[in-house]
């Protein structure tokens, strides 16, 4: 029996053998150059029935699992010569090697060298990529590069790959058949990669025209009407923070809080910047408590750039956006310079200085440290009203960022940060150790201790450029202990917040689309004089946004997101983006959506805390919170943008229109009563109506001008009447000319006139002189040179509101701060004289 069995498991041990054998692997080297060689023989060889296959761009070796009972290796290889591509066992012909595209051809001497010959001097290491309707990147064979700083122009080689004459940071632009021809700034990188987005539906453009960005534009890949705002359109003013770093932008109004903080506030769209969701690196940001302070806390010599969106935003981002979305993005440890100093000081006796640290660990790890310091250290009292014109104190502000960015498609953000702000005001007298709290004199003071810890983690899957997921969490802690006169108000707020997004492409790129959920939680504690304001709000939530581009004229987003409050229960916010090119330089843009609020009255009204008025709120509605319902509004919208050329150099004329509708408003009344402040909720009644007209040209080289109009209707529907915003301009002319000299000067200037604002009504007060029913219309200018010594060293020097006017009266009832009738919060323009200002800038590159 045993011998029988012996022979039955020699005769099925080779019967498995050859069982087994049917289903074969082996791996063997093909010739080919680039991933559209790897699409073709893959495709090529799964024809024939393979289980799976995997050629490899570096190695040129071809991995295949096959029947083997089936085909054979050697029938692989000679289907592979027979579309062109050489193997170890048979040669492609003449016949079917030339037909491959330029691109793939492999043989030597039939395209460029692999590896061009360096040029002598420093130069520019890149690659270029052509994008397919999958997704798939091919490498952009004979594109031209040319620094526009130097001159030089190269092509690059059958894999892309190019060598520019040149030094970081550099100007290029890129032209390549079949696509739009544009321009990019290059930041310090061992190696550039550039992607090329097709110009149409399979048609070729063959006039290839050279093209730069301005400092300010509009991209033509954005559906989204996006102002990009680079570092060097920041550096023409001052720009100490975000607050003062909309100077040269027409859309955006910024203004005094009062005349006694030293906050500055937004206006976008004739609304206040409250309904402006700011976002840092596409993290919420300066929103719940910090709402008003959290534009002086963001210094700009850290902003790399900004970019407004007009209207609604995307619905990844979230539900706050109304008005608009204001991106603001950081210097990048693994792009920042080595060092970078910035010093300023003014004649108001306002110091500042900001040094960055950035370091590449090794060829994964970046970091750096951004520092920051003020002081207001002077105390003014030019028009002789008894009160400082601007608070004293100091600021210090610090973030390390991590950047970590692996080979196998992993990458890791982490940011953390810390602020500590305080600042002094009210009477040139005031002392705080005997007067606080007291009537005394009458004094001002704000101690804001912020703490900030963002993480950002993502993966980008191999060889699928639209396919990712990333996560985004953000933990902040901020506080603020602050009195006026004898009012007390101290609050703190905690949150929390995590977005999880997956994108990518539906069967091609014409179809995209992100996806994913969200979690936001805060814990808000406010004391304002006797009365505690707290709430805790928890709003999960989920968003799809869908991208359709099916060729170069039309693009749309489609968005719609599901969050659930607490409190409030359902919100869906909708929103459309739309996008037509009628030619290759004209398009319209339309937007439609709806965006969700929840008010902080004092938070977002600070301003008003510098007046001896009465809060009150009425009718409230339950005893959440202020006992106030959530604002919700839609925003609609339609741009339009024209490029063109003056001089053979390039322009652009643009026109928008939004109308901005309310279906519930919380309402800050200082109309009803002198003396009083009052918050409410309204319904289907209060909207904003927004058209702007802006040219940009270049009438003669480097000579850059941004002409603008804009005019704004706000109106609210009180309870009693319906009355345009106060503090509120319907009408702006705008003008900013800047003119650069290289690497020698640059000059800029702005001016600009605010037409006369309708002015809070205070026929109810029979303490002090009625204010007219509406201010003055002024002009104000502003101007700045730079002179650049070398690449590392610039001075730079200017001076605001050349004019030197002022408002007369900007606090009312000065002699009397804590009687009836006192209020520093009606402010319609400048409270300060002409002002000079001298700076510098050093950085050592990477």
């Amino acid at each position: 029996m045993f011998k029988y069995i012996i022979a039955f498991l020699l005769l099925a041990f080779p019967l498995s053998i050859i069982a087994q054998n049917k289903i074969y692997q082996t791996q063997f080297e093909v010739a080919g150059v680039c991933g559209q060689c790897k699409d073709r023989i893959e495709s090529t060889v799964s024809a024939m029935g393979a289980k799976s296959v995997n050629w490899d761009v570096d190695s040129h070796l071809l991995t295949v699992k096959f029947d083997s009972t089936k085909i054979s290796v050697s029938q692989i290889k000679k289907k592979l010569a027979d579309v062109g591509h050489d193997t170890d066992l048979f040669k492609s012909t003449e016949k079917n090697y030339e037909a491959l595209p330029e691109c793939c051809l492999y043989r030597s001497g039939d395209s460029h060298a692999l590896h061009p010959s360096a040029p002598t001097g420093p130069v520019i290491r890149g690659i270029v990529f052509e994008e397919n309707t999958k997704g798939n990147l091919l490498p952009a064979f004979k594109a031209s590069i040319e620094n526009l700083e130097t001159g030089d122009l190269v092509t690059t080689d059958s894999l892309g790959l190019f060598l520019l004459p040149g030094t970081f940071p550099a100007h290029i632009s890129i032209s390549y058949v079949g696509h739009k021809t544009d321009s990019v700034r290059l930041k310090p990188a061992n190696l550039v990669q550039i992607t090329l987005k097709k110009s149409g539906k399979g048609n070729l453009e063959t006039v290839v025209v050279v093209s730069k960005n301005n400092n300010t534009f509009i991209s033509n890949l954005s559906t989204l009407n996006t102002t990009n705002m680079g570092s060097k359109e920041l550096a023409k003013a001052a720009c100490c923070n975000l607050s003062e770093s909309f100077e040269t932008n027409p859309a955006v109004d910024v203004s005094y809080a009062d005349a006694i903080t030293g906050i500055k506030q937004i206006k976008l769209l004739g609304l206040s910047g409250k309904y402006a969701q700011i976002t840092t690196e596409n993290v919420p940001s300066i929103r719940g408590l910090n709402g008003s302070y959290g534009l002086t806390f963001i210094p700009g010599p850290w902003l790399e750039g900004i970019q407004l969106t007009k209207g609604t935003g995307s619905v990844v981002n979230g539900y706050e956006s109304i008005a608009g979305q204001i991106n603001i993005e950081l210097v990048k440890p693994n792009e920042a310079d080595k060092l970078y100093v910035n010093g300023y000081a003014n004649s108001m006796g306002r110091a500042e200085g900001s040094v960055n640290f950035a370091q590449h660990l090794n060829s994964k790890w970046s970091s750096s440290l951004l520092t920051h310091y003020n002081n207001s250290f002077i105390k003014n009292d030019d028009n002789k009203d008894g009160f400082l014109d601007n608070p004293t104190g100091n600021q210090i502000n610090v973030i390390n960022k991590w950047i970590y960015q692996g080979t196998n498609g992993l990458i890791f953000h982490l940011d953390l940060k810390a602020l500590k702000d305080e600042r002094h005001g009210g009477e040139v007298d005031f002392n705080e150790k005997t007067d606080k709290l007291t009537t005394n004199s009458y004094g001002l003071g704000l101690k804001v201790n912020q703490y900030e810890a963002t993480g950002k983690l993502g993966y980008l899957f191999p060889g699928k450029k639209f396919k990712s997921i990333g996560l985004m969490v953000n933990v902040k802690n901020f506080t603020n202990d602050a009195y006026y006169g004898v009012n007390k108000y101290d609050a703190e707020n905690n949150s929390i917040y995590a977005n999880i997004i997956y994108q990518d492409i539906i069967s091609n790129t014409f179809h995209k689309y992100r996806t994913g959920i969200s979690f936001l939680q805060d814990n808000y504690k406010e004391r304002f004089a006797t009365n505690d304001y707290d709430r805790k709000e928890t709003i999960p939530g989920a968003f799809f946004e869908y991208t359709y581009t099916p060729g170069k004229k039309l693009s749309v987003i489609a968005g719609y997101r599901f969050d659930y409050h607490n409190e409030y229960g359902a919100i869906h916010t909708p929103r459309l983006h739309l996008k037509y090119d009628v030619t290759k330089n004209t398009s319209l843009r339309l937007t439609a959506g709806s965006g969700f609020k929840v008010a902080n009255i004092f938070a977002e009204n600070i301003g008003w805390f510098a007046s001896s008025r009465v809060y009150s709120i009425t009718n409230p509605t339950n005893s959440y919170g202020y006992g106030l319902a959530p604002e919700k509004a839609w925003n609609f919208g339609l741009s339009f943008l024209q490029k063109f050329k003056m001089n053979n150099r390039p322009a652009t004329f643009s026109l928008d229109a939004y109308h901005t509708k309310f279906k519930n408003q919380v309402v800050t009344d200082v109309d009803f009563n002198k003396e009083q402040i009052v918050f409410y909720n309204l319904k289907n009644k209060s909207y904003s109506n927004s058209l702007q007209a802006e040219l940009n040209v270049e009438p003669v080289k480097k000579l850059e001008l941004r002409f603008a109009y804009r005019y704004i209707k706000s109106l609210t529907k009180y309870s009693y009447a319906a009355l345009q915003e106060p503090l509120t301009a319907p009408h702006r002319l705008f003008l900013n000319a800047a003119y650069e000299i290289p690497k020698r000067w640059r000059f800029d200037y702005t001016v600009q006139w605010i037409s006369e604002k309708r002015l809070p009504n205070s026929s109810s007060s029979l303490v002090v002189k009625q204010l007219q029913d509406f201010s003055k219309s002024y002009v104000q200018m502003n101007t700045q040179v730079t002179k650049i010594f070398n690449k590392q060293w610039e001075v730079y020097a200017g001076a605001e509101n050349l004019t030197n006017f002022t408002q007369k009266l900007v606090v009312q009832n000065a002699a009397t701060p804590f009687a009836p009738g006192f209020d520093a919060a009606v402010l319609w323009g400048p409270i300060s004289g002409r002002s000079v200002y001298a700076g510098f800038r050093f950085r050592l590159k990477n």
